[in-house]
């Protein structure tokens, strides 16, 4: 068996191990074939994740291992409908003879958290109108502290450390882009819808300081981020006494910017900065899976089915071209 120091990004097919992971996600389930219950882990590190299957788990194990927990996994690298897997023989938390951090098992956004925040309040504070800045603002500093480590969701696109603020931020850049090219855009609005739509991400899931979701709130569950964020946008505007036009219209950018209902939004967007807002928060979200899928891969090959991409294989070209950075 050997000790790995090897990152999951480095796996092979049939790799017997030794490794330190960080639980990302577990939960207790039962086989259908013969009702045998099994412990289903997403195993992290800073290269990547993994799933994770430990077998028959014990009775004294099965509500043991939470999300967030250092573990040392002995066991075999596998696939499975195309995807690695890792086989769990052994498994237990870690312990100060370890000498790990856990900051070494998270993948963060590319930027500090306090960096980010106060480019996204300079857009806040740049803003014209006075009603639009004092409510985006407020609702900034009503959530600083979680902003500082917050993932933008759960699995999928910016689902890393103070992941939200990148999103955000990239957005953002890609928003003042636009607007120099079709100047008829209103950029107060277009810029709080950015800053607003997924605030209330911030209650809908709960999230570590290491910024791995364990799991979604009550309410996260039962309303969603959008209905949440509509409420909160109408409570801030009630205290500030926010003209409702202005108001209403932030809620609708809010509401209407998964565009579709069965992505959660009622209604679709009805003012240019709201279409915009949501073919940004695609655009962005794209990159990011996109990116994360082939950056590991060797030119002239494809990458596993990608979910978030209605399963699409992505290839990357053998050619380089030049980046602009």
């Amino acid at each position: 068996m050997e000790q790995s120091i090897r990152k999951i990004r480095d796996f092979e097919t049939g790799d017997r191990l030794d490794c330190y992971f960080i639980i990302k996600r577990v939960d207790l389930k039962t086989t259908n074939s013969n009702d045998k219950k099994y412990l289903d882990f997403i195993f992290g590190d800073v290269t990547g994740e993994i799933s994770g299957k430990l077998w028959d788990v014990p009775y004294d194990q099965e509500d043991f291992f939470k999300a967030g927990m250092l573990i040392k996994a002995r066991g075999t690298v596998t696939s499975y409908q195309n995807s690695l897997q890792f086989k769990v023989d052994r498994i237990r938390t870690v312990d100060a003879k370890d000498n790990v951090d856990p900051r070494d098992f998270v993948v963060a956004a590319p930027l500090d958290p306090d960096f980010m925040y106060s480019e996204i309040e300079g857009f806040a504070k740049g803003m014209a109108n006075t009603h639009i800045r004092s409510l985006v603002l407020r609702i900034m500093e009503e959530n600083k502290e979680k902003l500082m480590y917050y993932p933008a969701a759960k699995r999928n696109h910016h689902s890393i450390r103070s992941g939200l603020l990148y999103h955000v931020l990239t957005m953002l850049r890609l928003g003042m882009k636009i607007s120099q090219i079709y100047e008829e855009i209103n950029t107060d609005l277009l810029y709080a819808g950015i800053i607003l739509h997924d605030m209330e991400k911030l209650n809908e899931m709960d999230s570590t300081e290491l910024g791995i979701v364990s799991e979604y709130t009550v309410e996260g569950t039962l309303l969603g981020h959008i209905t949440q964020g509509v409420k909160n946008i109408e409570r801030v505007a009630m205290e500030l006494g926010t003209p409702k036009e202005i108001s209403m219209i932030l809620e609708h950018m809010v509401l209407s910017h998964h565009y579709e209902p069965d992505f959660g939004s009622p209604v679709k967007p009805m003012i240019l900065e709201a279409e915009i807002l949501h073919h940004i928060d695609m655009i962005d979200a794209r990159v990011f899976d996109i990116t994360n899928a082939t950056k590991d891969i060797e030119g002239g090959t494809f990458t596993d089915n990608i979910w978030s991409l209605d399963r699409r294989r992505m290839y990357k070209p053998l050619f380089e071209g030049s980046v602009k950075k």
